[in-house]
C-alpha cells in the first residue's frame, strides 16, 4: 500500500510543478529599474509555456528573475482552474504571499491564467488577495496593468481574444536544462466537453503561423535545444488558414497538424518533436502515418478517454465513444508498433454508475496505459454539467472508484516497464539523477525515464542503452554502443 501511496504522490508532483528557475537573456544593467519577479506555475504545460511568455514581456520592461520569493518586487502565480482542489491550492499559496508581503511594502502579487479569468472579482474584492489579474489573451498589456497597480489601482484584463496567439514573442525558457522546450501552436479550445471550464477561460481555437512555429524549433535547435513539445489544448484540430481567413469556418485550410508536425520534423533529424495533447475525435491516420515515417518524431501519444463507458461519455460531451476510441488505440497499436500511449481519467462523474466505472477499468487494461493522471469528478461552475446534471456519485464512492483507477494503473505502468528489461532504447541525456550525482536521466521515445552511468556523455547526446531492471515508474540500464 505504501508503494501505491507513493505512486499517487509522485503523479501529483509530476502535475504541479513550482517556482522553476530561468536564465533572462538580459544583462543585469540592463534591467530598467533593477527589479525582480518570482513566477510559479500551476495545472497543464500550456501554463507552464505561457509563463515563459510572460517573462520574455517581464525582461523588456526592465524585470530580472529571482528564485527567492523574499527578493521579489513582483511575484505571480499562473494558475489552473480544471478542478476544485487545484484553486484551493492556489488560494492557500496566496494567503501565504500576502503574509510575506506584510513585510515588504511595495511588492505586487498578481494571479495569471484560468483562474484569474474565472474568479477576476472574488480575488480582487470579496478576498482582496491580489493587485493584478491577468487572463490568458491578456499578457501583452501586463506593462500597463503593473503601472497601474504601482499607482495604488488594482489591474485588470482579462479579456478573451479570436486573434492572439503571441507568435510574435520570442519566449524566455523556464526549464534551464537547455534540452527541452515547449512551442505553442495554438490556442483555446472549441471542445464543449460538459465537466471543462477551459473553452470559457482560454476561448475558441485558434492557430498560430506554421512559419513562426518551424523557425522557433530552428532557433531552439540552433541554441542546444534537442527536444520541442508542440502544445495545444487539441493539437490535432490545429488548422492554419491564413492570416486573414483564421475565423473564417468556410476558407481552406493550408496546413494541419499532420503537416505542421512533419514541417517540425524536418527541422533537423536530432532534433526530438513531441506533442499534447490530443483529442480521440480528431486524430487521424495522418497524424499516426507521419509519426511512423519520421525516427525524431517520439513514439508516444497522450489520449485522454475520461471514461471507458459510451453513456457516460456521451454526458461528457467527448464526441466519441467506447468503440471509436479503441478503434483509435488499435490503431495506434497497428501504424506505431511500441507507441508509448497515456491517458487522462476521470472518476465519479454525473451518474456514473458501477458498471460504467467497471467499462473505464476494462479500457485502461484494453489500452495498457504507461500512465495516466487520475482524478474523480470536481464539479465547475458555469460548465455544461453543473447546469445540465447533478453530481450525484457520493463521494466515498468517488474516492473509492478513484483507488481502484489508481491500482490499476500501478500494476500496468509496473508490467509495461518489467517488459522492457532486455531492450535497448535511445535515450536523450537530460538531466543529472536527482538520487545519484554519477547517473544521468533521460527519456526514450515512449516518455520513459530512464537512469544510467555518467560515463563521458553529457546533457543533449542521444545514447542507447540497455534496460536492466525497472520499477513502476523508471527505467535502470547502461550505455551500450556509445
Amino acid at each position: 500500500m505504501s508503494e501505491l501511496l507513493e505512486y499517487i504522490e509522485q503523479k501529483k508532483h509530476d502535475e504541479t510543478r513550482q517556482g522553476e528557475a530561468l536564465n533572462l537573456p538580459l544583462n543585469e544593467s540592463e534591467f530598467k529599474n533593477n527589479k525582480h519577479f518570482y513566477i510559479e506555475s500551476y495545472g497543464c504545460a500550456m501554463n507552464f509555456s505561457d509563463s515563459e511568455i510572460v517573462a520574455s514581456i517581464l525582461a523588456k520592461q526592465g524585470y530580472g528573475l529571482t528564485t527567492n520569493i523574499f527578493d521579489a518586487d513582483l511575484v505571480l502565480l499562473n494558475t489552473c482552474s480544471i478542478r476544485e482542489k487545484a484553486e484551493q491550492t492556489v488560494r492557500m499559496r496566496l494567503t501565504n504571499i500576502n503574509q510575506i508581503k506584510k513585510q515588504k511594502p511595495g511588492m505586487l502579487v498578481g494571479v495569471l491564467g484560468c483562474m484569474a479569468e474565472r474568479l477576476k472579482s472574488k480575488l480582487l474584492e470579496e478576498e482582496k488577495l491580489v493587485d493584478i489579474v491577468v487572463g490568458p489573451d491578456a499578457y501583452r498589456s501586463l506593462p500597463e496593468l503593473l503601472e497601474e497597480a504601482e499607482g495604488g489601482q488594482k489591474g485588470v484584463n482579462v479579456l478573451l481574444s479570436r486573434e492572439e496567439t503571441y507568435a510574435d514573442i520570442s519566449p524566455v525558457r523556464l526549464d534551464n536544462n537547455g534540452v527541452t522546450a515547449f512551442i505553442s501552436i495554438m490556442r483555446g479550445c472549441d471542445n464543449m466537453c460538459s465537466f471543462c471550464v477551459v473553452p470559457f477561460t482560454r476561448g475558441r481555437e485558434r492557430s498560430r503561423n506554421p512559419e513562426t512555429i518551424v523557425q522557433e524549433a530552428h532557433d531552439l535547435f540552433n541554441r542546444g535545444y534537442r527536444e520541442v513539445t508542440l502544445l495545444g489544448q487539441n493539437v490535432d484540430s490545429y488548422k492554419w488558414k491564413g492570416e486573414e481567413n483564421q475565423t473564417n469556418k468556410e476558407a481552406a485550410v493550408l496546413m494541419n497538424f499532420a503537416q505542421l508536425l512533419e514541417a517540425v520534423a524536418q527541422v533537423n533529424p536530432l532534433l526530438r518533436v513531441r506533442f499534447s495533447t490530443s483529442h480521440p475525435k480528431d486524430i487521424g491516420d495522418d497524424v499516426l502515418h507521419t509519426i511512423a515515417k519520421y525516427h525524431n518524431i517520439c513514439n508516444y501519444i497522450h489520449l485522454p478517454v475520461q471514461s471507458g463507458n459510451s453513456a457516460c461519455l456521451e454526458r461528457m460531451n467527448r464526441t466519441y465513444d467506447r468503440e471509436w476510441y479503441l478503434n483509435r488505440i488499435d490503431a495506434i497499436r497497428r501504424i506505431i508498433p511500441g507507441c508509448g500511449i497515456s491517458s487522462d481519467v476521470i472518476a465519479g462523474f454525473c451518474g456514473e454508475t458501477e458498471e460504467e466505472h467497471l467499462d473505464t477499468i476494462s479500457m485502461m487494461q484494453y489500452a495498457k496505459y504507461d500512465m495516466s493522471y487520475m482524478y474523480y469528478y470536481s464539479e465547475r461552475p458555469g460548465t455544461m454539467a453543473a447546469k445540465k446534471y447533478a453530481d450525484d456519485v457520493p463521494l466515498e464512492t468517488k474516492k473509492r472508484r478513484l483507488a481502484e483507477i489508481v491500482e490499476v494503473q500501478y500494476q500496468l505502468s509496473l508490467q509495461n516497464n518489467l517488459d522492457d528489461i532486455g531492450k535497448t532504447f535511445e535515450v536523450l541525456v537530460e538531466k543529472t539523477s536527482k538520487k545519484n550525482e554519477d547517473e544521468w536521466c533521460g527519456r526514450n521515445q515512449q516518455n520513459k525515464v530512464i537512469i544510467f552511468p555518467k560515463g563521458n556523455h553529457k546533457v543533449g547526446d542521444y545514447v542507447n542503452v540497455y534496460i536492466e531492471s525497472a520499477n513502476k515508474a523508471t527505467l535502470k540500464g547502461r550505455v551500450v554502443g556509445n
